[in-house]
This record gives C-alpha cells, structure tokens and sequence, in this order.
C-alpha cells in the first residue's frame, strides 16, 4: 500500500519538526521538569490526540478547501508565523529561560495537563503545516486508495513525534540539571531556540505554497 521510501520520508521530516523547539516541545519539557514524568506523558497523551484530529481533518478533505480558497490557507500560515515569532521573542527577552530550566508551576490535575496538551498541539502552526502541506506529498495514487495511504502515513508520523517528545520528557530532569550548573549554557540554548524559532516563522511567511493536495 505504501512504499518504504515514503515511510522513511515522513519519518525524517517528523524527526526534524520534533528536534526543531517548537510549542509541544516547550509545553511537554517545562510540564515534566515542573511536575515529573507523569504529568509530562499525560500532556503527551493530549498531543497525541491532537495529532489524530489533525490526520481525520486531512483525511476528510479539509485540503481540499485550502486548494480552492487559498485565502484561508494564507491566513492561517501567517498567523502561524506570528506565532512562531511571539514564542522567539519569549525565549530571547530579557529575563526569559530556557525551556529546560527549573521552573515553578502550579501542579495541575490530570484532566488539565491533558486538555493543554491537546490544545498546544492543535494549536500548533508546525502540525498543521505538516497535516495540510507535507503529509500528501508522500501518497502515491498508483499505490492504491489515497485516503488510507494517508492514514498509515500519518499514524506513523504520530508514532515517531510520541516517541521523540517521550524521550524528551524522560531526560528532561537530567538536561535540566546539566543547564542549571552551566547558566552559559542555558542561555546559548535560548538564543539557539529562539534563532530556530523565528527562522522557521520567515520560512512559513515567505514560503510560496502551491495547490494543496487532498487525501481523499
């Protein structure tokens, strides 16, 4: 149904999206440091739910609306931009820290860390890039029904973000120790994550998108 050079595709893409600092990384990172490794993977369970919401959208054809009205598409790239850049500025303001330094936040229950992390990710502009404009690249039509090409190319996709942002919130204690003795450190992390934030913001801003493809 799907070929293995498309597999390895949208693992190689998610592997970058998932070690380039994005809203999921900070939320799921700060959550573990602030509260432990349970309530780090719980948000993670609310990520991954996001994720299947944006994979059921592309499979039902919500792509096809960008095609048609590439106003909406515009509009939802630019804010997702935006807000790329507001997150850049957090992390390189004055006063601001890494996302793997100690922090102390208000213990939250399982129902909210797990509603947060559901909305960080939907709310996230690298998802949806990923969902709406890359993801249909990799479906081949003469290898059979689109729809469930994307499906298993999505389902993979979730599998190697869960994987990675579990291995972040596993080792968050321990990278947050190694910054907390190395304020240098915590600082280079902070200008190198703001850099890549606000360099993916004028990518998406300044990327010229063609027609988006449906998964049908």
């Amino acid at each position: 149904m799907i070929g293995l050079g498309a597999i390895a595709g949208i693992t190689v893409v998610e592997l970058g999206m998932v070690l380039t600092p994005g809203p999921n990384m900070i939320y799921l990172v700060s959550r573990s440091i602030a509260q432990g490794r349970r309530a780090g993977l719980t948000s993670l369970a609310g990520v991954c739910l996001g994720f299947l919401v944006y994979l059921f959208a592309v499979s039902a054809g919500i792509a096809t609306v960008f095609a048609l009205v590439p106003e909406i598409y515009l509009a939802i790239k630019l804010a997702g931009a935006g807000y790329l850049l507001w997150l850049a500025w957090k992390a390189v303001r004055p006063g601001s820290r890494s996302a793997f330094a100690t922090q102390e936040l208000a213990p939250d229950g399982s129902r909210k860390l797990f509603l947060m992390g559901f909305l960080t990710c939907l709310l996230n502009p690298k998802v949806a890039i990923l969902y709406i404009s890359l993801l249909p690249q990799f479906v081949d039509p003469v290898r059979g029904h689109v729809g469930l090409q994307g499906m298993l190319l999505g389902l993979t996709q979730i599998a190697v973000g869960v994987a990675g942002n579990a291995f972040f919130i596993v080792t968050a204690g321990s990278v947050a120790g190694f910054f907390a003795r190395r304020p240098l450190w915590q600082r280079l992390h902070r200008y190198a994550m703001g850099t890549a934030l606000a360099g993916f913001a004028a990518r998406i801003a300044t990327e010229r998108t063609g027609a988006v493809v449906a998964l049908r």
